[in-house]
């Protein structure tokens, strides 16, 4: 399911609209390559025997790995007509709920939950969730901000 508006212009009617995204497996490659670029080898991510009897049973994503992942995870959900793109803004709020275990699946649902116009174009507010396949509590919640260029 996704959002689609014909215009920026009606973006306000977009507000209080959702979609989710498709599950994505989080391998240990991933991890791995993320902590290479990262410069971040803490044992939690890459140690998979010592992770086994550590706090979280197996290794772990990093939680920027995950957040660093919401472009790919919300992609094609908010689909709006005669704009020239659509740029990542920034974030508002993060918080890191539940750690991804390796192998899990995630997926994000975003909400539009304002819009406001910009010099630049128009800025829509949306909370996104990324869920932990099999888990009660998300992985990530945040509030992401893009902005929406329109077409000249």
């Amino acid at each position: 399911m996704t959002i689609d508006v014909e215009s920026p212009a009606a973006l306000p009617d977009a507000v209080g609209r959702s979609a989710t995204g498709e599950w994505l497996r989080i391998e240990q490659r991933r991890i791995e390559l993320f902590a290479d670029v990262t410069e971040d080898h803490q044992w939690i991510h890459l140690d998979a025997e010592r992770a086994a009897a550590g706090p979280f049973g197996a290794t772990v994503a990093h939680g920027y790995l995950t957040l660093s992942l919401i472009p790919r995870l919300t992609h094609g959900l908010l689909r709006v007509g005669g704009v020239e793109m659509i740029v990542n803004y920034g974030l508002d709020r993060v918080r890191f709920v539940t750690p991804v275990a390796v192998g899990s699946r995630v997926r994000a649902t975003t909400t539009v939950v304002s819009v406001e116009p910009s010099s630049s174009g128009t800025k829509a507010m949306m909370d996104v969730v990324v869920e932990i396949e099999g888990h009660e509590r998300p992985a990530i919640v945040a509030r992401s901000i893009a902005l929406i260029v329109p077409a000249a």
